[in-house]
C-alpha cells in the first residue's frame, strides 16, 4: 500500500495554472488534504500561492531559486486565518546529500504519447567505496569497504493533459488545458 496518492487536477486558463490537490498519507496515521493552487504559466514563474481549506492557511511560496549548481533556497510567507497568525519560512535543499548518507533525489518525466505523461520521483542513498591500509599500527595492511547504493522508486505521477481548444494556440494567454495528475508513492 503507498504512503501518498497524490490526485491533482489542472486548468490553465489566461497565463495562470489553477489547480486542486487531493493528497492523502497513510503514513503515520491516516490524513487527507485539500490545496488549491494558483501560479503564472510563464518560464520565469516565481511564485505560487496555496489556500489549505482544512487547515485556513494561505501562502505566498517563491519558486526554488538556484544558488549554486545542486543549491536551492526557497522563501514563503503564510498566513492561518483562524489563528491570525502570520509568519515566513524558508528552506534551503539539495538534490544530493541526506541524513548521514549520500542522497541523490530526481524526477525523471516520460512522454508515452500527446497529452500522456508519467513523472517519477525516484532517489538514491550511497556510500562511496573505500580503501584504507596501515603500518606498524595494528590495523590492516589493506582494507577495502565496497561501499553500498540503495536505489528507490517513491512516487509515481501520471499526467493526462486535455485540450479544450479545436485550434490549439502556441501563446500561453489563449490555451485552455486542463490536466489531470495522479501520484502514487509507496
Amino acid at each position: 500500500m503507498p504512503s501518498e496518492l497524490f490526485l491533482k487536477f489542472r486548468e490553465e486558463v489566461q497565463g495562470f495554472r489553477v489547480g486542486l490537490n487531493l493528497e492523502f498519507y497513510n503514513s503515520p496515521i491516516n490524513e487527507c488534504q485539500g490545496k488549491l493552487v494558483l501560479k503564472p504559466l510563464s518560464d520565469d514563474r516565481r511564485w505560487k500561492f496555496i489556500y489549505e481549506p482544512l487547515h485556513h492557511d494561505v501562502r505566498l511560496v517563491s519558486k526554488k531559486i538556484p544558488i549554486t549548481k545542486f543549491l536551492n533556497l526557497q522563501v514563503g510567507i503564510g498566513h492561518n486565518i483562524q489563528s491570525h497568525a502570520i509568519g515566513w519560512k524558508w528552506k534551503l535543499t539539495s538534490s544530493l546529500g541526506g541524513d548521514g548518507i549520500s542522497r541523490i533525489r530526481n524526477k525523471t518525466c516520460v512522454g508515452l504519447c500527446p497529452g500522456v505523461d508519467l513523472r517519477f520521483g525516484w532517489r538514491a542513498d550511497y556510500v562511496l567505496p573505500e580503501f584504507t591500509g596501515a603500518v606498524g599500527t595494528g590495523d590492516a595492511l589493506f582494507n577495502m569497504n565496497s561501499g553500498r547504493l540503495e536505489a528507490s522508486l517513491d512516487r509515481i505521477e501520471t499526467i493526462l493533459t486535455h485540450t479544450a481548444t479545436s485550434n490549439p494556440s502556441p501563446k500561453l494567454d489563449n490555451d485552455v488545458s486542463p490536466s489531470l495528475n495522479v501520484s502514487l508513492s509507496p
